[in-house]
């Protein structure tokens, strides 16, 4: 294997002028550089970037930390990472936070080490304060996804959690559903507080009670919305629609329904949250509320490499509210109420809009896993 030595004689240069020209410092001739380059060719040399990295303190990568590499919500958002970073002829280097706060703090501390110019930190548990600690002790400039840094406005970047859940029960509610059931995220996660606290708060609204019974604690699998669901089921609860603060806890549940003889939605609506490409596969298909989880990874990264080089970024944080998701993707089936953009897919008893390919009138087609009150039955056990 050639070395920066034998490139050297090669060019007819010395070692720190071929050094020079990798590291692009220094005053170095044009003709000089491009014997450096025919060199390094002929020699097949490959340089070595970790030394390098080390030796000028930056790798031209960009690391991120999710919380699990598991489903298609992580997929989308690692596979719209890696196009971004790339746009910015950077390296995109991934790790995994394990799902723990104290693995997601290691997972930056290790890109940190590799001397990545900026790292995104996509974030479920940690908090505010933990947050903060971890960005004055992280030397090059670490942007936070999912989560509002109040303290730290220029690094955030995150959604509406509380509100678009608020109002998809909402909808629920107008559709004329009291009974509703909530399987919910890990309450002790800011996502997971946000998305119930949306639920209560809708019931408030129009005055329907908390009732704690109705409430399932869940996590983010397929597996628990389906031993929440059948849960609801065995202890007799009575519901006429479900509320389940992400998709794969939808489609879990979605199962245990089917095979307690429940039709949906006739028997009982279903509504998710995240728009996950899974959802399209529940047949009926999932009625579900749009998350722009690949534009926010893109505005992150962005965001990072900006900070990165120094260039001025907005003092505010990123918020991707749900009027903007709005404006995404409009040729598909959607349903908006003040901005929310739901997916409504397959019962008869619905209609929403669907924008035109032009973007001019918009035309109803068929809605999802959700009915008015009432057009169906009502669940209240186990058949």
């Amino acid at each position: 294997m050639a070395t920066m030595l034998d490139v050297s004689r090669h060019a007819g240069v010395s070692k720190a002028t071929v050094s020079r020209v990798l590291n692009g410092t220094g005053q170095v001739k044009e003709s000089t550089r491009q014997k450096v380059f025919t060199a390094m060719q002929a020699l097949d040399y490959r340089p070595n970037l970790l030394a390098r990295s080390l030796a000028n303190r930056t790798s031209n990568s960009v690391g991120l930390v999710v919380s699990t590499f598991d489903g298609f919500y992580f997929g989308s958002l690692l596979r719209r990472a890696s196009r971004q970073a790339e746009s910015h002829n950077k390296q995109l280097i991934v790790t995994d936070g394990h799902d723990t706060p104290e693995r997601e703090q290691k997972a930056v501390q290790m890109l940190a080490d590799r001397q990545c110019d900026a790292i995104i930190l996509y974030t479920r548990y940690m908090d505010e304060p933990a947050i903060l600690s971890l960005i004055d002790a992280t030397e090059m400039p670490l942007v936070i996804i999912n989560r509002n840094v109040t303290q730290a406005r220029d690094r955030a970047i995150f959604f509406e959690q509380e509100t678009a859940a608020f109002q998809a029960v909402e909808y629920l509610i107008t559709q004329g559903h009291r009974d509703i059931a909530c399987i919910t995220l890990p309450v002790h996660t800011p996502t997971g507080t946000s998305r119930v606290a949306g639920y209560r708060k809708a019931l408030e609204k129009y005055g329907i009670p908390w009732q704690p019974a109705k409430v399932k604690y869940g996590d983010y699998t397929l597996t628990r919305g389906y031993d929440a669901c059948r849960e609801l089921l065995e202890e007799g609860v009575t519901f006429s629609a479900l509320f389940a603060c992400n998709d794969d806890t939808a489609l879990g549940a979605a199962k245990a329904l089917r095979q307690a003889g429940l039709r949906i939605p006739q028997d009982v609506s279903l509504f998710g949250f995240d728009d996950a490409p899974g959802a399209t596969w529940l047949e009926p298909g999932l009625s579900t509320v749009y998350l722009p989880i690949e534009d926010m990874i893109a505005t992150a990264i962005d965001q990072a490499v900006r900070l990165a080089n120094s260039e001025p970024v907005a003092p505010d944080p990123t918020l991707y509210r749900h009027a903007d998701s709005a404006r995404v993707r409009r040729r598909r089936p959607v349903f908006s109420t003040s901005g929310l953009m739901m997916r409504f897919r397959a019962s008869p008893a619905l209609t929403a809009l669907q924008w035109s390919d032009d973007g001019g009138s918009a035309a109803p087609v068929h809605c999802q896993t959700v009915l008015p009150a009432g057009a169906g039955g009502c669940c209240n056990s186990m058949t």
